[in-house]
């Protein structure tokens, strides 16, 4: 055998890297993508990799930022921005509702159909992100912890993200790689009827299944009874308490309020005796339901803020909608403060109390709220007008809950869904490019205002367009250095005289282990690039391995970072790395067999 070019030997070395990068919970997916897309614009500006199918630079790694599939995501992101920020999609989340109190028992066959569904033509994370808020409001009504029901609705999105060219970056960049190397460009309907025949048996698994293998979670927000906020109320000049001692200032509350501490100063505290008469600028701390504390602030007078009222003069004037704010993992405020975040002013709400998630410090009276070190799980009441609301919502900063499941409903949603709708059409019919479909699409987003520059930047996820990169790369160096074909052809001769449906279903088996351990975007990327060639070595057709490596990196339920919303349900479901193993991995192999056996059956294989 011929001795291996040093150039393929180092290809593969950058893969082995990458995969690994990729699979250290400790640094974050973008930390790790711009990392070694470094390392590799400098290995190929001083070493650039010549194969037998030409040469890569850096500047071919810099036009990976202008690949048609990168151009596809990108537009297809911003457009479902616009149905999100339109509130085009309310009338669904507002018959789920309905469904949910009147219809319970088809309430969650309901609700996985509906998630795989908008799944299929949105990028899964925007649906995880926008059915949240939702499905924990449903499930704190209904009096059952939201980490019942996050799960089986998460896992659905994944299901239904692979049905569409455009229901994940994934899919995009799998059907961009492989019409780079000269594949056959597979149907729309070659992709949607294998995941509509799998993803049956997914959601009755989902239905049934997936809730009994869950244990009982005390999720952050799983405790239906009602939540118990820590607040202060500020002592003004003009309070009916000024000059009153505590056992009169608590009669003015009908003996409701329970005064934790009394705080005289900035460091001062004074002990609570009956003949302790309360004076201007004194601050009670209380513990109480969002509703008495409104009642404590209006019968005493008092204020009922945070020290962040200086950076929000003016938005107790604009409305009095009480909110909650849920802290998630990796949001604006996790591990961080009021202060510290500017939420005031940034938002234009004012927050009012604090209520601790379960296993925190939930006894402990907060003294400065504002300075406050927020944890995953915590809830900050706030007042605010339903504008400012809505902007939080659509910020994707903070989980919002305010009591209903009202959407932002705008009369551009109409617009917006229109626009959707005729850009998927143009790309289905092929009548457009996609990626020119794509720019189409935002660009009569931005001319109706269902859009504006702000929304642009703001669902342009630095994560997504860093990892998509390196996966694109990756493709590009395995396809010009002829590494994918290499290995290829190392794999054929241990493989003759095998059934090709076995050396299939073999393949993608291998695209499933990789993906619950690095991006399934890297992981897809890789996969389609050997794809193609192996293919043609085995004289199987390539859309068969194109499909194989498309469905093996979706399946990415074993592991939370297997996939971005995986890590949004951990923190708000209050799950266990161990859930999503004993949950996904009989999920994973249901859909890993059914995969096979359909991509066997349709090819002939």
């Amino acid at each position: 055998m011929a001795p291996i070019d040093p150039h393929v030997m180092a290809v593969w070395a950058l893969v082995l890297l990458a995969l690994w990068l990729f699979s250290q919970e400790r640094v974050p997916h973008e930390t790790a993508a711009l990392g070694f897309l470094l390392l590799l614009l400098l290995g190929l500006h001083f070493f650039p990799v010549r194969g037998s199918f030409g040469a890569v630079s850096a500047n071919d790694v810099f036009s990976r930022l202008g690949h048609p599939a990168m151009i596809s995501i990108a537009g297809f992101v911003i457009m479902a921005r616009g149905l999100e920020v339109t509130g085009a999609l309310s009338p669904m989340f507002e018959g789920l509702a309905r469904l949910w109190q009147h219809r319970p028992q088809l309430a969650l066959p309901a609700t996985l159909a509906l998630a795989a569904v908008l799944s299929a033509f949105l990028s899964n994370a925007a649906v995880v992100v926008m059915l949240m808020p939702a499905l924990i409001s449903i499930a704190l009504r209904q009096h059952f912890s939201p980490s019942r029901l996050l799960m089986p609705v998460g896992f659905a999105v994944l299901v239904g993200g692979m049905a569409t060219a455009i229901g994940a970056s994934t899919n995009l960049v799998v059907f961009g790689v492989a019409a780079d190397l000269g594949a056959p460009a597979i149907a729309i309907g070659e992709l949607a009827w294998p995941v509509f025949a799998a993803s049956l048996v997914a959601l009755l698994y989902l239905w049934w299944v997936a809730p009994r293998l869950l244990p009982q979670r005390h999720a952050p927000l799983g405790d239906t009874a009602p939540r118990v906020f820590s607040a202060v109320l500020r002592i003004e000049e003009d309070s009916i308490a000024a000059g009153r001692t505590l056992p009169q200032v608590r009669a003015l509350t009908n003996n409701l309020m329970r005064v934790d501490r009394v705080q005289r100063g900035e460091h001062l505290f004074v002990a609570k005796l009956p003949s302790l008469v309360i004076q201007p600028g004194d601050r009670l701390h209380v513990r109480d339901l969002p509703e008495r504390l409104k009642r404590f602030e209006k019968a005493l007078r008092a204020t009922l803020a945070t020290d962040t009222t200086a950076d929000a003069d003016g938005v107790a004037g604009q409305g009095q909608q009480l909110a909650e704010i849920v802290v998630t993992r990796g949001a604006l405020l996790h591990q961080s403060t009021l202060a510290a975040t500017r939420f005031a002013g940034r938002f234009g709400l004012l927050p009012l109390a604090l209520h601790r998630a379960r296993g925190g410090p939930a006894l402990e009276p907060v003294a400065d709220l504002s300075n406050a070190v927020l944890r995953a799980g915590d809830v900050v009441l706030v007042q605010g007008s339903r504008a400012a609301l809505d902007e939080v919502r659509r910020s994707g900063d903070a989980l919002v809950l305010d009591g209903t499941l009202d959407l932002p409903h705008t009369r551009r949603a109409p617009r917006a869904l229109a626009i959707f709708a005729l850009v998927v059409a143009i790309a289905a019919f092929g009548w457009l490019p996609l990626a020119m479909s794509a720019l189409a699409g935002v660009a009569l987003m931005l001319a109706s205002h269902c859009v504006g520059w702000r929304d642009i930047v703001q669902a342009l996820n630095t994560r997504l367009v860093l990892t998509v990169a390196v996966g694109l790369s990756l493709a590009l160096l395995l396809e010009r250095s002829g590494a994918a074909a290499v290995l290829a052809q190392l794999l054929l001769p241990g493989l003759a005289g095998w059934p090709v449906y076995l050396v299939l279903a073999l393949f993608m088996a291998v695209m499933v282990l990789l993906t619950t351990m690095a991006a399934n975007v890297v992981v897809a990327a890789i996969g389609v690039s050997l794809a193609v060639p192996l293919a043609a070595g085995l004289q199987a057709p390539a859309q068969a391995f194109v499909l194989a490596a498309l469905f093996g990196a979706s399946i990415c339920f074993i592991r939370p970072g297997g996939y971005q919303s995986n890590l949004l349900l951990l923190s708000t479901g209050g799950y266990q790395a161990g859930d999503f193993a004993r949950v996904g991995t009989p999920l994973a192999v249901l859909l890993w067999l059914g995969f096979s056996a359909l991509l066997s059956l349709r090819y002939g294989l």
